[in-house]
């Protein structure tokens, strides 16, 4: 016999009686919301309603067949004292009353007579109060029930022998606490009652501990729930672990009332929980580091059990697994014989495919057996073999992809092969291979599928800088992997409907390319596959470079032979010319024998020399041969002409001027029209200059395209330097043994000659009578100082940027010598090149006289133009011709027969003063000034002396001889 407790559950009433309110009462009663009403009319009829299910009130009549209401509420009363029974009659009395009261009635309600009631309608509203009061009773019965409940909680609750327990009061201060709580701490609970609960001793270990107390038992003063777990040290190895909660208890206003405090020492349990996450731990590691995933099943194929890693291969949870359905549905039907595994009691490596939850298929081994375990009466182990069965479909793709690269021949087949077996390979679709251009620094795409076109458009050509992906993977030798390549900065194409996509450089070839619409394609298997496949490729590359190295070693070697044979001609040419020139005794013979051993035996198709005429502007043929057909009649030669033959280049620039190819620029440069009908189809023009004295121009053609290479071009070159070397002997020894001179007098005004330059600061007057050296440390010039003390024209001379060094000798007062070491060769040495001598130099302040003897086989506008391309303002005073027939003859031989050491010695030594009498400078004096040692001085000059008075005492023998024979 129970009533219902919660107050929002619908009322059953069982109302008993048989007078004549009761039906009205009963329908009164059924008619309100969520009332059922049961109607019975003995007492034994009530007690079997209210035993027999849960009832909410008992209202009962005070009159019944037999016995009272009263006697029913005391039998009621013997069974539960919760239920509510209202007794209600309509001929009561206090007495009635008072008794029902007193048997424990919730409520005594008198009722007037129905009779007298239907008569002014006061029966209805007694029926109404009746109802109210009924449902009042329910209510106030409902609550009791839920205080008792409660009061018996909390009672269950703080005598709980496993909960601490301690009440506070609306200031935290304890109040008092249940025996656990007395157990579990060490120190009496009484003798801290009214103090703070976190001031407690029990907290006193740290003030963090007591600081969570409090805050806690604050967070419950402001009327929500607090919870903390706290330590206590003990004796033994392991602190106590006492997990703290605190809530508020209000009272019925909504106040707070109390605090309660519960404490559960969990400190065994911490320790289970330590040892259960180990041992979790290491089953979950277990169990999501196995390869195989475990299922077992009933004999219908519903699961009893399933792997947690059920995930690794088939994608789904072990939840979603067993709302799939079977595994049939997993795996497939009839995957095994029944028989047969009954049979064998285990089946292994059955080969199945599965789908999983991506759509993705996988190649498994299964096994299965007979178990029995919590109701699974089969165990299937599952085993993905994707990855083995890809890799061995690949490396048969592999190994016929190779055998077809062994009979490619170019870098182009081999990127054809890698975009054709990519599918084969890595199960995508687009592909691509860049082909690295060295000329051009740059990645050109050799071969893509038309999936590649599709999904990303046409390729561009990638400089090899790094910026962009392709040239990135290139340049850094790095293999790149996206699961989503537009979430890297470097993507160019942004349009590209690429997501998965690999970038594997080929070594020094390129980069192969392979991508697919899908995110996430490419897998640790498709990984090692794609760089296998790059490997392949780049090895494939290499083999064909090598083969192509060998192929081009062959053809170097073949064009070194045909070089070396021809600059074997070429070197006997030079021989030849060689020979020649030592035996050219003119320069005419000099210009012809060239041009003809250059075109003999068709070494070369035509070869001439022309000189250069700076007064008409034009290069002037001196010597020519082989087949010219009228070529040099044919062309103007100016050097101001625009489409430049290459002879008129080598003049204007000085440098030599290769044409390759005659047919290139056929339009541009007329000149090469005429070459070409001519045969001509490469040329060569190198200035004949030596010690930078230009002695014309040496042009050859060839009836081949690339006749000169780097060895014959600088052959030639150096064949021109011997050329205007001879040229320049040949002037040298005409200008010695001709004794008809041309003496020709200019007057320079230009700073940049470095004696009027020195005139002009030191204001003196300088004077040049010869003695010019060339050594390795550069020009020595001995120059007279007149009007001028001689130590101040020495410290002008060296603040001058064009003297590197500057040597007094024999200075006395206003006039002395100074030897001048000069940046830049003397213009002496220019015109002794070209066989004319400088005879007298004077600088002064106010200009410079030059005066220069010109060989009569020296053209005197070539002195000219010498000097006027030396200086800035030149003008020519004077011209006569002389005759030095006899000083020629003794000079030139003398000087033939000394050293360049002992000229150098003699020359400073005389214009030092040793040979004056008395002497201006000691034989010391002059070897210091030369840096030698005075033993080494005298010998110089005792030679010197020798050779001069040998030079002439053979020359007067010789005349008196042929004297004497006239007789």
């Amino acid at each position: 016999m129970t009533a219902a407790t919660p107050t929002d559950e619908p009322m059953r009433l069982v109302v008993v009686g048989t007078t004549a309110w009761v039906e009205p009462a009963a329908a009164a009663l059924s008619a309100r919301e969520s009332t059922t009403v049961e109607r019975v009319e003995t007492a034994a009829a009530a007690l079997d309603a209210v035993r027999g299910g849960t009832v909410d009130c008992l209202l009962a009549e005070h009159a019944l067949d037999g016995t009272t209401g009263i006697e029913l509420l005391e039998t009621v009363r013997a069974e539960t004292e919760t239920l509510p029974v209202v007794i209600a009659t309509a001929s009561g009395s206090e007495a009635i009353a008072s008794d029902a009261v007193a048997a424990g009635a919730a409520d005594y309600v008198p009722l007037d007579a129905p009779d007298e009631a239907a008569a002014d309608g006061a029966g209805e509203t007694a029926i109404d109060d009746l109802a109210a009061r009924t449902e009042r009773a329910v209510r106030s019965a409902r609550k009791t029930a839920t205080r008792r409940e409660r009061a018996r909680q909390f009672d269950a609750v703080f005598d709980d022998e496993r909960t601490a327990t301690w009440v506070l009061d609306e200031t935290g201060a304890l109040v008092r606490a249940n025996r656990r709580a007395h157990e579990l701490l060490d120190d009496g609970v009484d003798a801290a009652a009214g103090e703070p609960f976190w001031t407690l001793p029990w907290w006193s270990e740290s003030a963090a501990l007591r600081t969570d107390i409090r805050r806690i038992v604050e967070t419950a003063l402001a009327g929500s729930f607090g919870n903390a777990v706290v330590s206590q040290p003990t004796d033994g190895a392991n602190p106590r672990v006492i997990d703290l909660s605190v809530r508020p208890v209000e009272d019925e206003r909504g106040d707070l009332a109390s605090i309660v405090v519960e404490g559960v020492d969990i400190s065994e349990r911490v320790g289970l929980e330590r040892e259960l996450r180990r041992s979790e731990e290491l089953h979950r590691v277990t169990l999501n580091n196995m390869t195989d995933t475990v299922l077992i099943t009933d004999e219908d194929g519903e699961y009893t059990y399933v792997c947690p890693n059920v995930h690794f291969i088939f994608g789904y949870t072990a939840e979603e697994i067993r709302e799939r359905g079977t595994i049939d549905d997993l795996l497939g039907e009839d995957l095994f014989d029944r028989e047969e595994l009954a049979a064998e009691g285990v089946l292994k490596n059955i080969e199945c495919t599965a789908t999983d939850k991506a759509g993705r298929e996988h190649t498994l081994l299964v096994n299965v057996r007979e178990v029995s375990i919590q109701g699974g009466r089969l165990l299937y182990s599952c085993r993905d073999v994707t990855k083995r069965k890809r890799r061995e479909d690949a490396l048969a793709t592999l190994q016929e992809t190779a055998r077809e690269f062994l009979y490619a021949g170019t870098h182009q087949e081999i990127a054809e092969h890698v975009v054709d077996s990519t599918p084969g390979v890595l199960g995508v679709d687009a592909s691509a291979v860049y082909l690295f251009d060295a000329d051009a620094n740059d990645l050109q795409p050799a071969a893509h599928s038309p999936a590649m076109a599709e999904l990303n458009g046409p390729l561009p050509t990638v400089h090899a800088d790094g910026a962009a992906l392709p040239s990135y993977s290139f340049v850094e030798d790095e293999p790149l992997f996206f699961d989503n390549v537009h979430g890297d900065d470097r993507l160019e194409n942004r349009a590209t409907e690429l997501r998965s996509t690999a970038y594997i450089p080929l070594g020094d070839h390129g980069v192969f390319v392979a991508g697919s619409s899908a995110v996430g394609a490419f897998g640790q298997v498709d990984r090692e596959l794609a760089d296998l496949l790059a490997a392949t490729a780049e090895a494939a590359l290499d083999r064909v470079d090598r083969e192509s190295r060998l192929r081009e070693q062959d053809r170097r070697l073949q064009q070194q032979n045909e070089r070396l044979s021809e600059l074997n001609r070429v070197n006997e040419t030079i021989r030849e010319i060689d020979h020649a020139l030592v035996q050219a005794e003119t320069r005419e013979e000099i210009d012809h024998t060239v041009c003809e051993l250059l075109t003999g035996d068709d070494r070369f198709a035509f070869a001439w020399i022309g000189a250069v005429d700076r007064s008409t502007g034009t290069i002037e043929p001196r010597a020519w041969a082989g087949d010219g057909q009228g070529y040099l009649d044919s062309q103007s030669f100016e050097l101001t002409d625009g489409g430049a033959e290459p002879a008129v280049r080598t003049a204007a620039t000085g440098e030599a001027t290769l044409i390759s190819n005659v047919a290139d620029g056929l339009r541009e440069e007329p000149w090469r029209k005429d070459a070409l009908v001519r045969d001509y189809l490469s040329a060569l023009s190198i200035p004949l200059r030596y010690n930078e004295i230009t002695h014309g121009v040496l042009t050859v053609y060839a009836e081949s395209r690339d006749a000169f290479d780097e060895t014959a071009r600088a052959v030639l070159v150096e064949l021109g330097e011997t050329i205007a070397s001879a040229l320049s002997a040949i002037e040298r020894k005409n200008a010695l043994l001709t004794t008809a001179m041309t003496r020709v007098e200019f007057e320079v005004d230009d700073d940049a000659f470095v004696l009027s330059r020195l005139a002009r600061d030191a204001e003196c007057t300088l004077s040049y009578h010869g003695g010019v050296r060339q050594t390795a440390e550069g020009s020595h010039v001995f120059v007279t100082v007149d009007d001028a003390a001689v130590e101040a024209v020495e410290r002008a001379a060296a603040d001058l940027l064009a003297v590197e060094d500057v040597r007094s000798l024999g200075a006395d007062g206003e006039s002395g010598v100074l030897r001048l070491g000069l940046a830049e060769p003397f213009l002496a040495l220019e015109l002794a090149d070209h066989g004319a001598v400088v005879r007298e130099v004077t600088a002064e302040p106010d200009g410079t006289t030059l005066i220069v003897d010109v060989p009569e086989s020296i053209d005197v506008r070539t002195v000219t133009g010498i000097v006027e391309g030396s200086f800035a303002d030149v003008e020519l005073r004077a011209k006569q011709s002389i005759d030095r027939s006899s000083e020629g003859t003794l000079s030139a031989r003398f000087l033939d027969e000394l050293t360049d050491r002992q000229l150098e010695v003699v020359q400073t030594a005389y214009y030092s003063g040793y040979f004056e009498s008395p002497r201006d400078s000691t034989g010391e004096d002059v070897a210091a000034a030369l840096d030698i040692s005075p033993p080494a001085f005298y010998q110089h000059v005792r030679t010197a002396q020798r050779k001069l008075f040998a030079t002439l005492f053979a020359e007067g023998h010789l005349s008196m001889a042929a004297g004497a024979e006239v007789q």
